[in-house]
C-alpha cells in the first residue's frame, strides 16, 4: 500500500479508537477528562502525542475486564500473561479480533515463504499464553496443515517432526535449541527433517543465536514480534531480506520514546516501544508502553514491503540491569558467549549485593567436546571469557564454568536472570 493511502488509513482507523475507548471504558474517559481532550481532538496520527499512556500496572489496576471496550457476550477467548510480578494481565478477543490474529500471523508466515502446501508444527505453548494459539491461526489462516505440538516431551517433539515432517516450526528460540541439542545428543541429522524455516520470538535472541539455530537446523530463522497486550505474536515479522521486523501497522501505530521523559524520538534512535492498536474490538489498547527496547528503522525495505521497519527488540527496560552504572541486558552476554568455541548457548546471571556494591556472577555452560577437568583448560576459557564479556560491558564480571546441561532447561521462555537482590527471577 503505498504510503499516503496508508495514513490516510491510519487517520480514519485511530480517530474510530479513540472514539471507541471514549464511549466504552470509562478508564479512558476518565483519562480524557481529566485532561481536557475530547474525540475530536484527535484528527490525524500527528495528533497522537495528545492521547495519554497506558502501561501495564493500569491492566493490573483493572484487573480482570474493566479495560474491555465490549460486552462480555461479543468476547469469544480470553488470554493472560503469566503474571510472575504481579497480577496477571488479561486480553479479550471478539471474533473480529481473532480474524485480525489469522491475518497478522498468515502475513508473518507468509513473509518467510510459507504457503498452504506446508505443514506448520508449533512449540509454543498452549493455554493462557498467546504463542500457541497464535501460530496455529496463522498457520490454518495460511491453509497449511498445522501440528499443536505445543511445548515439553521434547523427544515426542522430535518424532513428530521425524515422522509428520513438518517443513516450518514455531517456538521460542531457547526452546529451539534445546531441540537441537537432542537431535545432536541422539545422533539425528537436521538433513534428515523436512524443516525450511522457523519462526522464532517470545524472547529477546541475537544475530548469533539466529546463526546457531540456522547452522544446527539447516533452515531459515526469522524473528517475529508481539506482545499478548497488543494482540500476541504477529505485531511485526522480518520478510526475506532480514533487514528489521515490519510493523502491520495498518493495525498497530508504534512510537519509539524516551523511556524517561516520554517524548517522541526521531527514527534511528533507540529508546522503548509503545503502540496503539486501532482495529481491535475488545482491549483497544492506547499508546500502550511495551517497556521492548527498540528502535524505529528509517527508510524503506529491498522487498518492497512498505510496512516501517523496528529493529529486533535488544531487551527490556524492566529486565535490564544496571550493575555499578552500566546498564546491562542478558542478549548482550548471549552474543559474546555464541562467538566462543567451547560454549553452549546456556548461560544464567546472577547478581548478589556485597555491602553496597552489585556483584556479576555469569554462570556458563561448556560443551561436552570442551568440557574438561583439567585446570589449565579450565583457567584459560574462564579468562577468555571473562576478557570477552568486559570488553562489551565494560565492566568487571565474575565468570563460572559449568558442566553440560546443568543449567536448566525451559520449554518456554528462558530465565537467564536470578537476581538475588530482590530475590526476583526473570
Amino acid at each position: 500500500m503505498p504510503r499516503a493511502e496508508l495514513t490516510k488509513l491510519q487517520n480514519e482507523r485511530l480517530r474510530a479508537v479513540v472514539k471507541r475507548v471514549y464511549e466504552n471504558v470509562p478508564f479512558y474517559k476518565k483519562k480524557f477528562d481529566e485532561m481536557g481532550l475530547k474525540p475530536e481532538d484527535i484528527c490525524s496520527i500527528e495528533d497522537l502525542t495528545k492521547l495519554p499512556f497506558t502501561n501495564k500496572q493500569d491492566l493490573r489496576d483493572n484487573y480482570p475486564f474493566d479495560l474491555f471496550a465490549v460486552p462480555m457476550d461479543e468476547v469469544v477467548r480470553i488470554h493472560a500473561s503469566s503474571g510472575t510480578t504481579g497480577k496477571q494481565t488479561v486480553v479479550g478477543y471478539t471474533k473480529h479480533d481473532l480474524d485480525i490474529w489469522g491475518e497478522v500471523m498468515a502475513r508473518t508466515l507468509g513473509a518467510g515463504g510459507v504457503t498452504k502446501k506446508d505443514i506448520g508444527h508449533i512449540s509454543y505453548g498452549y493455554g493462557l499464553f498467546t504463542g500457541g494459539m497464535g501460530g496455529n491461526l496463522g498457520s490454518e489462516t495460511v491453509g497449511c496443515a498445522t501440528i499443536p505440538a505445543s511445548t515439553g516431551n521434547t523427544r515426542r517433539q522430535v518424532t513428530i517432526l521425524q515422522d509428520f515432517k513438518p517443513t516450518f516450526i514455531l517456538a521460542t528460540p531457547s526452546y529451539a535449541l534445546t531441540i537441537a541439542e537432542y537431535l545432536a545428543e541422539n545422533n539425528i541429522d537436521p538433513a534428515s527433517l523436512s524443516l525450511k524455516a522457523g519462526f522464532f520470538g517470545a524472547e529477546p535472541w541475537t544475530e548469533e543465536m539466529r546463526r546457531e539455530i540456522e547452522n544446527r537446523f539447516q533452515i531459515k530463522a526469522y524473528d517475529i514480534y508481539g506482545l499478548s497486550e497488543a494482540i500476541g505474536p504477529g505485531v511485526a515479522y522480518e520478510c526475506e531480506c532480514q533487514h528489521g521486523l515490519h510493523v502491520n501497522e495498518d493495525h498497530f501505530l508504534i512510537e519509539i520514546i524516551d523511556p524517561d521523559t516520554g517524548e517522541q524520538l526521531p527514527d534511528g534512535t533507540e529508546g522503548e516501544i509503545v503502540f496503539t492498536c486501532m482495529t481491535k474490538e475488545a482491549l483497544p489498547l492506547i499508546r500502550y508502553r511495551t517497556h521492548d527496547v527498540g528502535v524505529r528503522l528509517p527508510g524503506e525495505c529491498e522487498c518492497g514491503r512498505t510496512f516501517v521497519r523496528m529493529q529486533k527488540p535488544a531487551g527490556r527496560t524492566d529486565d535490564m540491569l544496571i550493575i555499578r552504572g552500566v546498564n546491562v541486558f542478558p542478549s548482550q552476554i548471549e552474543s559474546v558467549l555464541m562467538d566462543i568455541e567451547g560454549i553452549a548457548p546456556f548461560f544464567q546471571m546472577v547478581v548478589e549485593r556485597d555491602g553496597n556494591l552489585d556483584k556479576l556472577t555469569v554462570l556458563v555452560e561448556m560443551t561436552e567436546d570442551a568440557f574438561t577437568d583439567e585446570i589449565r583448560i579450565l583457567e584459560d576459557m574462564t579468562r577468555k571469557v571473562t576478557e570477552a564479556i568486559h570488553s562489551v560491558l565494560g565492566i568487571a564480571v565474575r565468570v563460572k564454568l559449568v558442566e553440560p546441561r546443568s543449567i536448566e532447561r525451559f520449554e518456554g521462555k528462558a530465565k537467564r536472570v536470578i537476581d538475588k537482590r530482590t530475590q526476583v527471577n526473570f
